[in-house]
């Protein structure tokens, strides 16, 4: 299993996720929603650290 590799369905999930995220912050101003962040970087660097955790993430 190569962990630096997401699924590929999970990888526009994660980009979308973090910008509707990081979106709803900035709307708010409710800085708790930049951990948008995160799973946006997840996606776009096409590396998922839960993947590492889990172990259950296949390509």
């Amino acid at each position: 299993m190569d962990v630096n590799k997401i699924r590929k369905i999970c990888r526009p999930i994660r980009i979308v996720l973090g910008l509707i995220l990081i979106g709803i912050g900035v709307y708010t101003g409710n800085k708790w929603f930049y951990l948008g962040v995160i799973p946006l970087i997840a996606g776009l660097s096409n590396f998922c650290p839960l993947c590492i955790i889990t172990k259950k993430c296949d390509v």
